[in-house]
C-alpha cells in the first residue's frame, strides 16, 4: 500500500520543577516520544505518546509499538475513523503510542483544512472549563512553597493516599481559601475513605478521584453512596468500554488520551459517559504541551479539567494550550496550533 505520510518519533527529556509524587511513588524526570506524521511536502502533524508503567508501556515499548504501526499508516489522511481502526487491529494495547498518533493525525488534518481541531469538532473554546493545578505529596515545607508557586491558579488538586492525608489537607488549607479538589490515586480502602469523606468535607473538598484500587468497584460504589462530594474513576476507567459497568458506581469518569489510545475514542466516551448522566473530566500524564494540547481541543465538552502536565515541568519545549489563571485558552492555528518554543 502506498502511505501519503512517513512517520518520524524522537525521544523528549521533560522535567518536573518539583518531584512528582503520588500514592504510588513518583520522580522528576519523564521521557515521551515526539511523533511526527509528515508529507511529501513536509506538512507535519504531532502527536506525544506519554508511557505509563500501570498501563504498560515504556519508552521502550511505544518507540516499538510506533514500528509496527508505521506499517499500517492511511492512504487517505482524512480518513481519520478507519486510521485509528487499523492501528489497533494491527496492534492492540500501547494506548498512548496509538494517541500520539491520533493526535499527529488530527493535527496534520487541520493544518491541510486551514481549522483548529475544535473546529473539526464544531467545538467553542470558550466553553472551556478551568483546569486545575496540581499539588504532589510532598513535606511540610515543600507543600507551603508549591502552593506559593501555584498562586495563579484558582483551582488545586490535592494528591492524597497516605497517612498523613490530613496533615497535607490541613498545610494546604492553612494557606490558600481557593477550591481544593483530591486524588488519592487508588490509594485508601473502603475503610479509609469512609473515615476521609467528613475530613474532606471539612476542608472544604469539591471533587474526589479514584480513592480506591482500580477493580474494586463495590467499594466505589459504596464510597460514591455515602459521599455528598462526586466521585470521579480515573484508573477504573480506560476506555468506552469501561463505562457501563461503572454506572452507578461512580458519579463521573476521567479521560486521559494516553490510556483510551485516541482522540476519537476520548469523543466516543464523552458521549457515552453523557448518555449515563455522568460526569466528564479530562486529565494527563506528565507530557509537553503536545498532549495537553490535543486533549484540550476537547474540554468544551467536559465538566471537570486537569491539564496542568506541561505546567508542571521545567523544559516544555513546546507552546500550545495554556492554562492562563486557570482557564483553558487554545491557540487558534490551524491542526492543533502548536509550535517550538
Amino acid at each position: 500500500m502506498t502511505h501519503a505520510l512517513r512517520l518520524e518519533a524522537e525521544v523528549l527529556n521533560l522535567k518536573t520543577r518539583h518531584p512528582f509524587i503520588i500514592a504510588r511513588g513518583g520522580e522528576s524526570e519523564y521521557r515521551t516520544v515526539w511523533v511526527r506524521l509528515v508529507d511529501k511536502d513536509g506538512v507535519e502533524g504531532w502527536g506525544e505518546a506519554a508511557p505509563a508503567k500501570i498501563y504498560g508501556e515504556t519508552t521502550e515499548t511505544v518507540l516499538a509499538a510506533l514500528q509496527a504501526y508505521g506499517a499500517h499508516l492511511p492512504a487517505d489522511p482524512f480518513d481519520l475513523e478507519g486510521a485509528e481502526r487499523e492501528w489497533e487491529k494491527a496492534l492492540k494495547l500501547n494506548p498512548s503510542a496509538r494517541a500520539a498518533l491520533s493526535s499527529a493525525l488530527h493535527d496534520y488534518v487541520g493544518k491541510k483544512l486551514g481549522v483548529p481541531v475544535y473546529k473539526l469538532w464544531g467545538l467553542n473554546p470558550a466553553e472551556a472549563p478551568r483546569s486545575t493545578f496540581t499539588i504532589g505529596i510532598d513535606t511540610v515545607e515543600k507543600l507551603r512553597l508549591k502552593v506559593l508557586e501555584a498562586e495563579q491558579y484558582p483551582v488545586l488538586k490535592i494528591k492524597l493516599g497516605t497517612h498523613r492525608d490530613r496533615e497535607i489537607l490541613e498545610t494546604i488549607r492553612a494557606l490558600t481559601d481557593k477550591e481544593l479538589r483530591v486524588d488519592a490515586n487508588t490509594g485508601w480502602t473502603v475503610k479509609q475513605g469512609l473515615r476521609m469523606l467528613p475530613i474532606l468535607e471539612e476542608f472544604g473538598v469539591t471533587v474526589l478521584e479514584q480513592p480506591l484500587p482500580a477493580t474494586d468497584l463495590d467499594g466505589l460504589e459504596t464510597l460514591t453512596n455515602a459521599s455528598d462530594i462526586p466521585v470521579i474513576a480515573d484508573e477504573s476507567c480506560l476506555t468506552a468500554a469501561d463505562i457501563p459497568r461503572l454506572v452507578g458506581k461512580v458519579d463521573g469518569i476521567n479521560i486521559k488520551i494516553a490510556k483510551c489510545g485516541s482522540l476519537r475514542e476520548a469523543l466516543r466516551m464523552i458521549a457515552i459517559a453523557r448518555a449515563h448522566h455522568m460526569m466528564v473530566m479530562v486529565g494527563c500524564m506528565i507530557e509537553s504541551s503536545i498532549a495537553i494540547t490535543a486533549a484540550a481541543h476537547f474540554t468544551p465538552l467536559v465538566d471537570i479539567v486537569d491539564l496542568d502536565g506541561a505546567a508542571l515541568c521545567s523544559n516544555d519545549p513546546f507552546a500550545g494550550a495554556t492554562i492562563d489563571g486557570g482557564q483553558v485558552r487554545l491557540p487558534t492555528g490551524p491542526g492543533l496550533g502548536l509550535s517550538r518554543r
